[in-house]
């Protein structure tokens, strides 16, 4: 198994690398989905989740209100910490489990792990490759604008509650650069796939 980390800044293109990893062949796990996951109605995670911020983030359906629960943590550092307490090394058990799952079903997989927080949920994972996709922030509040409907000032909240791109750069093998034309970000990971292919 070949184990490549993927990760970058919200609205930075990284879904879009990790479709095209896919397009080539590799296994995608998608820690987003993870997080989904773990906080299922009646899993552990989101009764934690309820009792540290309140039972009214759990609607009558049993799910979780997110737009409540960002209201809450985005813009404050130390509720975004407890959450990530919470919901990260469930988040770990699960992507284990997949990975593992993964090189069970194919010894020879490529398998990237799509993970936004790589930096800040210190995913320790025995990365062969770390790759970071990469674009301005101007770019990057004009997607969340344009394809989420979010507003400029939450847009702007998202990137200051994540890691910065130093701080990624820092871990990376390989940074895609997505500011650019959608032809040229496939270009770098057809690149990047034969990089894979030659190892």
């Amino acid at each position: 198994m070949y184990l490549i980390g993927l990760t970058g800044g919200i609205a930075s293109g990284k879904s879009t690398v990790a479709s095209a990893l896919a397009d080539h062949g590799a296994v995608v796990i998608d820690a987003d989905l993870l997080a989904r996951e773990v906080v299922e109605p009646g899993a552990p995670t989101l009764t934690d989740i309820a009792r540290v911020f309140g039972s009214a983030l759990v609607g009558a359906d049993g799910g979780l209100d997110r737009a409540a629960l960002g209201a809450i943590v985005f813009g404050n550092p130390a509720a975004l910490a407890r959450l990530n307490a919470i919901v990260h090394p469930a988040v770990r058990v699960l992507s284990n489990e997949r990975i593992r799952a993964a090189e069970l079903a194919d010894p020879d997989a490529v398998v990237v792990y799509d993970v936004p927080l790589l930096v800040e949920a210190a995913v320790d994972h025995p990365f062969d490759l770390v790759v970071v996709t990469q674009a301005a922030p101007e770019t990057r509040i004009r997607r969340m604008i344009d394809l989420r409907g979010m507003s400029n000032e939450a847009a702007a909240l998202r990137i200051r509650s994540q890691a910065d791109d130093a701080e990624r750069s820092a871990i990376a093998d390989i940074v895609i650069d997505t500011d650019g034309t959608l032809e040229h970000t496939l270009r770098q990971v057809d690149d990047l796939w034969e990089r894979v292919e030659a190892s």
